[in-house]
């Protein structure tokens, strides 16, 4: 019998490098939002440690044998509803998700947040109203130090457990682009379960300018509170970031669509239906 491990790295072979360029949206986009300082932090885990987790429809992305969880704080701001102006009141907040990796029976790659911790919280109400995402209303705040040349993200979240994070790395100045680099982070899309049905939304913005990072300290209960425990205890298998001072990029959501229910889907590979 094939191992969890071959099955894994036998897809992973069969399946195309994710490219750095994002496809054309399928249809208007009805979102735009800007992104900047982003740190990614990575940890392999088994697949089966993340296939219960992720919506009907899907299974876990897997590269080089393993499915991966991330945590990654970044800087939101310019928020539209389009062709609306950038919302007023919104202004800039800081994000920080815990997700993993998921692929559907159509080839679509997508991110699958465990947890998102924001700090506007209409926007949080509104995220999880139009897709039901996982947000969490939190106090956050971030600091650059030119001189060091550091970034630091701290947060806390004002529900449940109060879960806090601390990390601070030093973006390099090595541009990143491998196979593995693209797989993190040139997903194009998240998958959601929704009002009972799986929704993946497909997103676009400009290649990732990534760069190396080194993590100088993590002190964090995010990844935990996502249903990772002792996973951020350990050194992360990847760490990346972009660029410090780069103005970040402008991100574009299509309208989330409904994957085929599996009878459809057998139906469409002439499988019976049960």
């Amino acid at each position: 019998m094939t191992d969890e491990r071959g099955d894994a790295a036998a897809a992973a072979a069969r399946r195309p490098e994710l490219d750095r360029t994002a496809p054309p949206l399928p249809g208007r986009a009805v979102i735009r939002q800007r992104w900047s300082d982003f740190l990614f932090l990575h940890w392999r885990v088994p697949a089966s440690e993340v296939a219960p987790m992720l919506p009907a429809g899907t299974r876990p992305d897997v590269f080089d044998g393993s499915a991966w969880v991330g945590l990654i704080p970044f800087v939101l701001s310019d928020h539209a509803f389009l062709p609306l102006p950038p919302v007023p009141g919104l202004g800039t907040f800081i994000e920080i998700n815990v997700r993993t990796y998921s692929v559907d029976e159509q080839g679509n790659h997508g991110v699958v947040f465990r947890s998102l911790d924001a700090e506007q919280l209409p926007s949080v109400l509104a995220a999880q109203a139009l897709f039901g995402l996982p947000y969490r209303w939190a106090q956050a705040g971030m600091r650059r130090d030119a001189a060091r040349g550091t970034v630091e993200y701290r947060a806390r979240r004002r529900s449940g457990q109060h879960p806090r994070t601390r990390i601070l790395a030093r973006p390099g100045a090595t541009p990143v682009d491998t196979a593995l680099s693209r797989f993190l982070t040139a997903r194009w899309g998240f998958h959601e379960r929704h009002l009972g049905r799986t929704i993946h939304a497909r997103n676009t913005h400009e290649p990732w300018p990534l760069v190396e990072a080194e993590l100088l300290a993590l002190d964090d209960q995010l990844v935990a509170a996502a249903g990772f425990p002792g996973l951020a205890a350990r050194k992360p298998d990847s760490v990346l970031a972009t660029p410090l001072g780069h103005p970040g990029l402008i991100t574009e959501f299509a309208a989330a669509r409904t994957l085929p229910s599996g009878d459809a889907q057998r139906a469409r590979r002439g499988r019976p239906v049960d």
